[in-house]
């Protein structure tokens, strides 16, 4: 079994950065440490066969990036609901470093979700090219009205347990989180019935108050959706200030937050300001990519039912308002733009895009971290953040 030394990079993992490297065999990471040819000569399970040298000199060497909110990519979207969508968006964004995604839904017809799950599983039967699928992530249908944003309006309504339930058998086993807004009724009973069975529950499209929030945490809610993107903040009711979502997860330590990080949904002050508040082990980079990521501006298709998407500036917008829908980013673009924005050390940044994800997801014994016994996925790129080379289990996918 032939070994990969990915020799003489700077490792970034956990939130440190060292000189290192980094060998790989079967899929898995074998050793992290230094002068890694002779340790593979000296490793009695080498069985003398050469090993492939990937040259890191000048360059970074980090775990692949953990992507838990993506729409699409390269003109598909995981709404298209055929293996050939699901695969064009594994391969596009496998090659800006994301080793692990998850797909996720958006508020539309039960028979356009049923067809997205069913082509989810086939992907993940027969595998794909490009990133990992590391379970579905349902955002809808039950949203407020009134913080929809680009969610299709028709379709919102208020948990039902008969529907959810089914969503949950036909996926067998693989919803991963729920993104909901808390405050509607049934969201509670919800929240308790899916977290019991490993479904991480986000506050999501919630115009709930503060102390809502307080009452969805205990029911199980645990993490925000797109943080400050249709969520409620401080409001005024008469005389009265009104706390929202934004201020009870600066409140509560175990509540997490994931950012969109382009720098237009979340401008440097804001992004400084959370940063410092909850830090990266509390945050995770997402891009909540649409299917306009990596195409040219102009005019797209977002979702079910032709709802329309004007991107230009680096922004994807509803072509009849200026409602924000989705990003057109990608996860090297997010790290980039996150540490130029912030200037925080680039280790801590990293983190949030691969060991904070991990741990969400209680995926962080095997990946989001490069240490001895943890899945190959690996990322090296430059001083830019360009991408050199991406493994996913140890497969080469650029």
């Amino acid at each position: 079994m032939k070994t990969i030394i990915i020799k003489g990079g700077t490792v970034l993992t956990g939130g440190s950065e060292f000189q290192a490297d980094v060998a790989i065999r079967g899929g898995r990471i074998v050793y992290v440490g230094p002068d890694g040819e002779s340790w593979t000569q000296n490793d009695n399970q080498s069985h003398g066969l050469p090993a492939e040298i990937i040259d890191a000199a000048g360059k970074y060497v980090a775990p692949g990036f953990i992507d838990l909110h993506a729409h699409g990519g390269d003109g598909a979207d995981f709404g298209d609901g055929t293996v050939e969508a699901f695969r064009k968006i594994l391969s596009f964004h496998g090659s800006h470093g994301t080793t692990l995604l998850y797909p996720t839904s958006m508020t539309g017809s039960p028979q356009s979700l049923h067809k997205s799950i069913e082509a989810y599983k086939e992907v993940k039967s027969l595998g794909a090219d490009g990133a990992a699928m590391g379970g579905w992530h349902m955002e809808g249908p039950y949203f407020s009205a009134s913080k929809r944003g680009a969610q299709d309006p028709r379709y919102l309504k208020d948990p039902d347990p008969e529907e959810y339930m089914d969503i949950m058998k036909r996926a067998e086993g693989q919803i991963a989180r729920w993104s909901l807004a808390p405050e509607l009724p049934g969201a509670h009973d919800m929240a308790r019935a899916l977290k019991a069975r490993g479904v991480l529950m986000a506050y999501g499209h919630t115009d709930a108050s503060f102390e809502e929030c307080e009452d969805a945490f205990n029911a199980g809610f645990t993490h925000m959706t797109h943080f400050f993107s249709c969520m409620s903040t401080v409001s005024r009711k008469g005389v009265e200030k009104i706390a929202g979502a934004v201020e009870y997860a600066y409140y509560n330590d175990d509540v997490t937050v994931e950012l969109i990080g382009d720098g237009i949904h979340v401008p440097a002050s804001l992004l400084k300001m959370v940063y410092k508040i909850k830090g990266a082990d509390r945050i995770a980079l997402i891009t909540d990519s649409i299917r306009a990521s990596g195409l040219p501006d102009g005019e797209y298709e977002l979702g079910e039912g032709g709802l329309r998407i004007t991107v230009g500036e680096g922004m994807a917008r509803l072509t009849d308002s200026q409602t924000l829908a989705g990003s057109v980013a990608t996860m090297d673009q997010v790290v980039r733009t996150v540490w130029k924005l912030t200037g925080l050390p680039l280790a801590e940044v990293v983190k949030s895009a691969t060991q904070t994800p991990a741990r969400l997801m209680r995926i962080d014994d095997r990946k989001g971290f490069l240490q001895k016994g943890y899945d190959a996925d690996i990322v090296v790129f430059d001083k830019d953040i360009d991408i050199q080379h991406v493994l996913v289990s140890g497969k080469p996918v650029k």
